[in-house]
C-alpha cells in the first residue's frame, strides 16, 4: 500500500469513530456504549492492519499511535460502562428486623 492509502484509511477511521461517538445523546450514552465499543474495535483492527502494512517510519509511527489511542478508547469505554452498570444495579435489601427496634 502506498502512503496515501494508509493515511486515507487512518483519517477515515478517525472520522468514523468521532462521528459515531458524537452523535450519541447523553441519555443514550450508557445503553449504546457497547455498540460504540464494537465500532472502536473495528477502528482498532483498521489501525492494526495499517500498522502491519506500514513500510515507512512515519506511517508506522502514525498507525501505532492510532492503535494506542483506539486501545485506550476501548478500555476507557468498558470502564465507564462498568461504572454506569454498577450505578443501576439493584441494591440488596436489608433483612427485616425481628422483634422490633431496641
Amino acid at each position: 500500500m502506498d502512503v496515501f492509502a494508509l493515511v486515507t484509511i487512518t483519517v477515515l477511521a478517525i472520522f468514523l469513530g468521532f462521528e459515531v461517538v458524537s452523535k450519541v445523546s447523553s441519555t443514550l450514552h450508557t445503553p449504546l456504549m457497547s455498540e460504540a465499543n464494537a465500532i472502536h474495535g473495528i477502528i482498532l483492527l483498521g489501525a492494526i492492519m495499517v500498522a502491519g502494512q506500514a513500510t515507512e517510519p512515519l506511517s508506522l509511527t502514525l498507525s501505532l499511535v492510532a492503535v494506542l489511542l483506539a486501545t485506550i478508547n476501548i478500555v476507557g469505554g468498558f470502564v465507564v460502562t462498568d461504572r454506569m452498570l454498577v450505578m443501576f444495579a439493584a441494591k440488596p435489601r436489608r433483612a427485616a428486623r425481628k422483634g422490633g427496634s431496641k
